[in-house]
């Protein structure tokens, strides 16, 4: 049994978050994009992008495409997934928490959750910062999957678990998502994300965990005011342009650059 991290073994990540329906996020992007933003979206940045499904159904459609990682793995995993494809896809390594692009784009978005990698509220005005200096003025940034309440992990002291199993042919990966609190008065929580996978009888235990600080509602469009780089548009699901009406893990926060 070979153990390792799951985010460095691309291909069993993409398998295992293999339910998502990038042409469907693509189209929900574009509708934000014609409802919201003040610029005409030809050019998409994924932050933090990992396998970027969203990103490369983008490329099929002919947008320039920028996915932006600190994996060296999964950035070459992308990229033989585009020559794959046969489109173009930019690649960038580097920190979502400080980056910067030679080139602007008009639609920035972070994916899965991806956002509670910044750690601290300081954190999260540098990638804001970030953000806004790689992204053209009336264009949007999409961050999808907040923790906006308890309710996203289960409760302050109670765990919450999610369990899925996706296969790709011979190749099967059962993944086990867990968040538990480990301080509250810190706003603190740990995330473990465990992929049993079983690839052709080889088998391998992949995990990863990560402390993060959640950041609610207020508390977020509070740092989007203060960084001032961004207007805050509100609240929507995550997979349709309706506004949000209650608090949900499956949310989407737009953004538009000022």
């Amino acid at each position: 049994m070979r153990r390792g991290r799951a985010y460095a073994e691309p291909l069993y990540y993409e398998i295992a978050f293999g339910f998502v329906d990038p042409a469907r996020q693509a189209d929900l992007f574009l509708a934000h994009a014609r409802r919201h933003a003040r610029v005409e979206p030809r050019a998409f940045l994924d932050i933090g992008c990992g396998p970027a499904l969203q990103l490369r159904e983008l490329a099929r459609r002919g947008y320039r495409a920028v996915g932006l990682d600190r994996s060296a793995r999964m950035l070459a995993h992308v990229r033989k997934a585009a020559r794959r494809d046969g489109v173009a896809i930019e690649t960038v390594r580097a920190d979502m928490r400080s980056f910067r692009l030679a080139t602007k784009v008009d639609f920035a978005f972070t994916m899965m959750g991806t956002v509670a990698h910044l750690r601290n509220h300081k954190e999260v005005l540098n990638h804001l910062g970030s953000v806004a200096a790689a992204v053209k003025r009336g264009g949007l940034y999409l961050i999808e999957n907040l923790k906006l309440d308890w309710a996203a992990v289960g409760g302050a002291g109670v765990e919450g678990e999610q369990l899925w199993t996706m296969k790709r042919g011979d190749v099967e990966v059962r993944t086990r998502y867990s968040v538990r609190v480990v301080d509250a008065l810190a706003q603190k929580v740990e995330e473990t994300l465990t992929m049993e996978v079983d690839d052709r009888g080889e088998r391998a235990t992949l995990t990863d965990r990560l402390v993060t600080v959640l950041v609610f509602p207020e508390e977020f469009r509070l740092l989007v005011e203060r960084e001032g780089s961004f207007e805050f548009v509100g609240w929507f699901e995550r997979l349709s342009p309706r506004r949000l009406r209650r608090v949900s893990f499956d949310n989407v926060a737009l953004l538009r650059r000022r």
